[in-house]
């Protein structure tokens, strides 16, 4: 449905990614599923159900804020 990718450079250090997508599931839920880690390798993922868009959006924006205010910037 709906995917935000950040990243964050810091000079010296491993440039970092992280996902936020949204998607509807076989069940009628939405899904939000959140992937981060060091660009280029294997990264860790979390997947959180809603039973309603507008509680999975709210919860994908929370995290995606919250990426942002930790100096990630979009792709």
């Amino acid at each position: 449905m709906a995917t935000c990718l950040l990243y964050r450079q810091i000079p010296a250090r491993v440039p970092r990614y992280y996902r936020v997508e949204l998607a509807m599931n076989l069940f009628s839920e939405v899904s939000v599923l959140r992937e981060w880690g060091v660009a280029g390798c294997n990264g860790q993922s979390a997947i959180n159900i809603f039973t309603n868009l507008r509680d999975a959006s709210v919860a994908a924006d929370r995290y995606r804020n919250r990426a942002l205010k930790r100096g990630y910037a979009r792709a």
